[in-house]
């Protein structure tokens, strides 16, 4: 680091041309009170979620309305359809009933939407549609909160600000905006009465979430009252900015720990944070799938996908804090090849317990080790701790050899899909917090590959990766998994292939290759 470099380079991930610079982080006024708001937003969330006898009446009456009105419609017009019609139906009527509820029952839209691969198709497809159809604020609103959050009229604190946001989300919106002093900043302001919306509209969940059981297709592998309890814990959150901040410190120091800078995290101002206020460096960049782009200012895509598995990994099982909620309108590529990574009211964080789990998770996957995978998965919560994992294994037939799902007939796959979501319900499977955001995130970075690199060897890319992790932590991993150090180099790629069902012949694996078999899967699906 040259000796001209910002002095916070040293505590975080930052960008090299600072607005300010942030010394000593555990004095900044708004992040005194941190950890205390962050335990009375944890103890709340088993409240907000309690089922009760009568929700909020009037926002109750008004959630019934439309969630009500959308399920008979669905069981008028689709339902009897059957099949793919009929869960594309319920989705798109759920869809509309949540535009119509506003930003909570929005918000969980856009969860699911970037849900693939932990709810069902359908459901995510149409709740894509909730990403960009939010309404902006008008500014005489903003200004309000904002003049009321920060303590003085609009023209002491900024020398201009844009009055039509860069962006418009559920919970908040995203102004420009530059200082009194010529620093260019970006203002995330809150809408007026959101929090207390989402803690209404949350108790009405807990109430309703017991009676979906069992009523619709969709419900069955998404569990509605674990669900609430997951969008709660994920939602409560990102209802105060200030825990907002300190995300972003905590996962930029996470970063320079690991000597990665391949992210580059925006500053937050020093003093310009409230709960719904928060003020913060102004980064630019490419859009993350501008791949012509990013291709013509030299930048290898390549990198920025082997850079993105690396850190997120890395910061799940080393550091045990991660962002929880990558997609393309929350990162984009800087001329210099980094990614800025932004919004950080969904963030990972991890005891040290969870994180040696994720930690098995990630070795047994190379090695093949079915029993350290689902006991992984037990220590995070997402199987009972009383489970038998020798009886799972054996029921899921994980002790015998592979099955390739495509070669499978369309009813034999539908039956061993179902056959297995009822074994794990059966078990009390849930999707803990943490492992939701872990695989979500992956869902993610797999559509980066897509879009990035298509043409990559993903076996070439796994042996990199756990040689990364391998040589970088090779020390620390086999102590925290009591192995030899050779155990932590060794990548059991035949075990690997199994479990993706694959045959062990073939030597090299695109993710051309995988989205055909992807393809011939879902077709099979459909037509059973």
């Amino acid at each position: 680091m040259s000796a001209d470099a910002p002095a916070d380079l040293e505590i975080g991930s930052f960008s090299d041309d600072a607005p300010w610079v942030l010394t000593d982080v555990a004095a900044l006024p708004w992040r005194r009170r941190v950890r205390q708001v962050r335990d009375v937003v944890r103890r709340e969330v088993p409240e907000l979620t309690r089922p009760r006898r009568i929700p909020p009446v009037r926002r109750g009456l008004r959630v019934v309305r439309h969630l009500g009105q959308a399920i008979v419609l669905w069981q008028l017009r689709e339902h009897r359809k059957g099949g793919s019609v009929s869960r594309a139906g319920v989705s798109r009527r759920l869809r509309e009933a949540a535009e119509a509820l506003g930003p909570t029952y929005i918000k969980l839209g856009q969860i699911i939407s970037s849900g693939e691969g932990i709810f069902p198709a359908e459901l995510v497809t149409e709740f894509r549609k909730c990403r960009d159809q939010v309404p902006p604020e008008d500014f005489a609103t903003v200004r309000t909160v904002l003049e009321t959050e920060l303590r003085a009229p609009l023209d002491q604190v900024f020398a201009s600000i844009d009055t039509v946001p860069l962006a418009a989300a559920s919970i908040a919106q995203v102004h420009a905006a530059t200082l009194i002093d010529g620093t260019e900043v970006v203002v995330k302001v809150q809408r007026p009465s959101v929090s207390h919306l989402v803690h209404d509209d949350l108790r009405v969940m807990a109430w309703l979430a017991p009676l979906l059981i069992g009523r619709i297709p969709i419900t069955a592998l998404a569990n509605p009252p674990a669900l609430v309890e997951l969008f709660a814990e994920t939602i409560s959150e990102e209802l105060d900015f200030r825990l907002e901040a300190d995300n972003m410190l905590d996962v930029a120091r996470s970063f320079a720990d690991l000597g990665q800078r391949g992210y580059v995290i925006p500053r937050p101002h020093p003093e310009l944070v409230t709960p719904r206020v928060l003020v913060m460096e102004r980064l630019r960049g490419f859009a993350f799938d501008d791949v012509s782009s990013i291709q013509q200012a030299g930048i290898n895509t390549h990198d920025i996908v082997r850079t993105g598995m690396i850190g997120f990994m890395e910061g799940c099982m080393i550091e045990g804090i991660f962002h929880g909620d990558l997609h393309g309108g929350n990162l984009f590529v800087q001329p210099d090849g980094r990614t800025a990574l932004l919004d950080f009211g969904i963030t990972g964080r991890l005891d040290d317990a969870r994180r040696l789990a994720f930690l098995r998770l990630m070795m047994s996957g190379t090695t093949g080790d079915s029993r350290m995978q689902l006991g992984a998965l037990r220590d995070l919560g997402a199987l009972p701790r009383d489970t038998d994992l020798d009886a799972v294994i054996a029921d899921l037939g994980l002790d015998g050899p592979a099955v390739d799902p495509t070669t499978l007939a369309a009813d034999e796959l539908v039956a061993e899909l179902q056959r297995v979501v009822k074994l794990l319900l059966g078990y009390g499977a849930r999707m803990p917090k943490e492992l939701m955001l872990f695989v979500k995130n992956l869902m993610f970075l797999d559509g980066a590959i897509a879009t990035l690199a298509p043409d990559i060897d993903l076996f070439e890319e796994i042996t990199h990766i756990a040689m990364h992790f391998a040589t970088t932590h090779g020390e620390r991993l086999a102590a925290e998994l009591g192995m030899q150090g050779d155990e932590v180099y060794q990548v059991d790629m035949d075990g690997m292939k199994d479990a993706m069902g694959i045959d062990r012949s073939i030597e090299t694996l695109t993710y051309r290759d995988i989205q055909d078999r992807r393809d011939l899967i879902r077709k099979r699906l459909r037509r059973g």
